[in-house]
């Protein structure tokens, strides 16, 4: 359905391109407010908006080129690539809190004043609302579209979120009270949230790069798709699964009397196949046809095993 993968993947491209205009935006803004106030707690959100905004780039790239069509060189296509673009991203945000945490540190043993607060809050308040509509954008897209790399790019943003209206509550407070100190206590704080968020991205975007087997609900979902066309062969054995980006390989052998023909049996792979990818668009199904080793007069199953046409005439 070349149709319905092109919307699919213009329907990630255009949202990916969304995060980065919003990163691009929000990164100027609180370098620019984090050094005419001095404050390390809004500076480290701009590093973190500024690897949100890489991590957005990498996921715009991901999305471009997990939907291309596989080619001679990838012969299984290309969705592995939102896998390494979502580790990617989490080496760099882990990488990043260690930074504001070493800064923080520095604050912490030199001391520095924070001045003029009031407008770390402005641009943290209007950082949190943008970061709000964008990964809530994001997040229904990836759910959507089962990208990988768009729902790494939301929670980067879901992160900031949080962190952004952390970091303006450490400035209502010193606008409050007038103790600086607490500006790189937010810092770390902020650094904390980021290294979970980067340990459950890796977890998530790592294991399918090991061909990991698919979730077991969605194991049981095939298998149950399968056996409804239980009546019209013998059985399956050897299912296998794995993931790649958003895109789901599955093969299984089925058995088949000994005495149906090819085209039959062509027909019934046809129509498993069909209902499995209705259920998991886009997924790639590989069956193997075998025949059954028992003998012409086996009773044992409830398939009736007889000579039968080329003619198919299932229903």
């Amino acid at each position: 359905m070349p149709g319905v993968t092109r919307s699919v993947g213009d329907q990630k491209t255009a949202t990916a391109r969304l995060s980065v205009f919003s990163n691009v935006t929000l990164v100027l803004l609180k370098l620019i407010v984090g050094i005419a106030i001095n404050s390390v707690s809004v500076l480290s959100e701009a590093i973190h908006s500024g690897i949100d905004l890489l991590a957005s780039l990498l996921a715009l790239f991901a999305v471009s080129i997990s939907g291309e069509p596989p080619d001679e060189e990838h012969n299984y296509g290309h969705g592995k690539i939102e896998n390494i673009s979502g580790v990617v991203e989490a080496i760099l945000i882990f990488l990043a809190a260690v930074w504001i945490i070493v800064e923080a540190g520095r604050r912490l043993t030199i001391g520095a004043a924070v001045v003029t607060p009031l407008w770390g809050l402005v641009v943290m308040g209007l950082s949190g609302l943008a970061n709000l509509f964008v990964s809530s954008t994001l997040m229904k897209t990836a759910r959507a579209t089962d990208s990988i790399a768009l729902e790494a790019d939301a929670w980067h943003l879901r992160t900031d979120l949080f962190t952004s209206f952390g970091v303006a509550a450490g400035l209502l407070l010193i606008w409050i009270t007038g103790k600086s100190l607490i500006d790189p206590i937010m810092a770390i704080i902020v650094a904390l949230l980021i290294i979970k968020a980067s340990y459950d991205l890796t977890m998530k975007a790592f294991f399918p790069l090991l061909d990991i087997r698919l979730p077991l609900d969605e194991e049981l979902a095939i298998k149950q798709i399968i056996d409804n066309y239980g009546t019209q062969y013998i059985g399956f054995h050897e299912l296998r699964t794995r993931k790649a980006g958003s895109e789901r390989h599955i093969d299984l052998h089925l058995v088949v009397p000994r005495n149906q023909s090819i085209a039959r049996s062509h027909l019934l792979c046809d129509q498993i196949e069909q209902a499995v990818s209705k259920r998991y668009p886009g997924a790639d199904i590989l069956i193997h046809v075998e025949p059954c080793q028992e003998g012409d007069d086996c009773l044992i199953c409830p398939v009736h095993c007889e000579p039968s046409s080329d003619e198919p005439n299932l229903r």
